[in-house]
């Protein structure tokens, strides 16, 4: 081994999804204020905080939903703050919801095959059924294969357990192709069994993806995050790894309930 090769150093982890300074304002109420932070690849980012933190304002200030008041948002190095949602998505930004977002009548692998086939618009094969697009198949495929539910593929959406119709939510997204997930409360109304297998999948989600997580079951975010955000009022009060945001004084009186 060359000396060269004995201190080679690790490529750097590529920041995907940054925040600088973003605020949203309702009138006077200041939902949002001054939120920076960095979303690195291979990574879960958890923010947590009580309810009306500023969390799923956040969330939809990162994925275009809604325009911030003030601030940037990068992603991947391009500033995309005036973007709309669906040019965030197709950029590599997918998201899931509080509340389950799916076409209950629909199969499960339909369901995520029009996901994909909304990242692999094709408008000039316009003599060609959507269904017969292979490029959308397969990527349904295995966004199902990833997420544990290959084998319930062609079951009708209805029937899925509450766990499972969030699972297929993360494996719509995962059909878009993306390279951040912002997942706002994946564990919401889970019992044990159901949030262990969401756990799992969430730290398969890891490789290849920047994670931003919002959820309120702290045992479930101290055992997958890399990186933990907590914010009150609005505003972020403390950030850092999961060890130095539990012994942080002012997290566990605001949020952890300790004094």
């Amino acid at each position: 081994m060359t000396p060269t090769q004995a201190h080679a150093q690790p490529p750097a982890v590529p920041t995907l999804l940054q925040a600088h300074g973003l605020g949203r304002r309702f009138g006077a109420l200041h939902a949002v204020r001054d939120v920076s932070l960095a979303l690195d690849g291979d990574s879960v980012h958890a923010v947590i905080g009580t309810n009306g933190a500023g969390k799923s304002t956040l969330i939809n200030l990162l994925s275009g939903e809604l325009p911030p008041s003030s601030g940037k948002v990068s992603l991947r190095g391009e500033d995309v703050t005036r973007w709309p949602q669906p040019r965030r998505a197709r950029a590599g930004l997918g998201r899931s919801y509080q509340r389950n977002n799916i076409f209950l009548p629909l199969s499960v692998r339909e369901n995520c095959r029009l996901a994909a086939q909304a990242h692999l618009q094709r408008p000039w094969h316009v003599w060609q059924g959507a269904q017969a697009c292979r490029d959308s198949l397969a990527r349904a495929d295995s966004a199902l294969e990833r997420c544990g539910l290959a084998d319930v593929a062609t079951r009708a959406a209805a029937g899925l357990s509450h766990g499972q119709k969030r699972q297929l939510e993360v494996a719509m997204c995962l059909a878009a192709d993306p390279c951040v997930l912002l997942l706002d409360e994946p564990l919401a109304g889970m019992g044990p069994e159901e949030s262990e297998r969401m756990l799992e999948l969430l730290r398969g989600l890891r490789r290849g993806h920047a994670v931003l997580l919002v959820e309120h079951d702290m045992d479930a975010v101290f055992a997958v995050a890399d990186r933990i955000t907590v914010m009150v009022n609005g505003a972020v009060i403390a950030s850092g790894a999961p060890n130095e945001v539990r012994s942080n004084p002012e997290v566990q009186t605001a949020y952890l309930g300790e004094h």
